[in-house]
């Protein structure tokens, strides 16, 4: 997985405030828990490496310390999703057994991007894309556009190893709000 560099957002007109990875160290490789979330290592990394980079946010006026209560968007993007879910629906599905809710309730990101925005007090959209190509496209239109003063965006793809890059991005000097 790729990280977003400071040249490719400059490229879509925009700066990185921010940034935060997982893992960071040889202590990342168990997520910390995350109440009504289960099975999967997804959302757990993807709360925790947008808190990791909020909280590296660089002090603006008006934002209180610890929570970031701003028109901050969040951004999800995945190519393949909550790997950890699926497969364990398919199993169970394939098993005849019964699902709990909280599975279909975090089998979309958007669930896991609603709990980042609600704890950090975030008042942007929250969006989801599977593209992870047009993410700081998106970010910037929703900046460019006055939906966002910033954008919270997280890539998170599960894996062997799973990673997840997390930037705060805002617009450029001299470019338009």
């Amino acid at each position: 997985m790729t990280a977003t560099t400071p040249r490719q957002a400059a490229a879509a007109g925009l700066v990185i405030q921010a940034e935060a990875h997982w893992p960071e160290s040889v202590h990342d490789h168990t997520p910390p828990s995350l109440p009504g979330f289960i099975v999967s290592s997804f959302s757990p990394i993807a709360a925790e490496t947008a808190a990791r980079c909020l909280s590296r946010r660089p002090a603006t006026e008006g934002i209180t310390t610890g929570i970031a209560a701003s028109n901050t968007a969040v951004l999800i993007t995945t190519a393949r999703g909550d790997r950890e879910s699926a497969a364990h629906v398919a199993r169970t599905v394939a098993d005849a057994g019964l699902l709990g809710p909280l599975l279909f309730f975090q089998s979309v990101p958007n669930a896991v991007a609603g709990h980042i925005a609600a704890r950090w007090h975030l008042t942007g959209p929250v969006v989801c894309l599977a593209d992870p190509a047009s993410a700081l496209e998106t970010a910037a239109l929703l900046i460019e556009d006055g939906d966002a003063d910033e954008v919270l965006l997280v890539r998170i793809e599960q894996g062997d190893h799973d990673q997840a890059h997390a930037v705060l991005l805002r617009a450029a000097p001299g470019e338009r709000p």
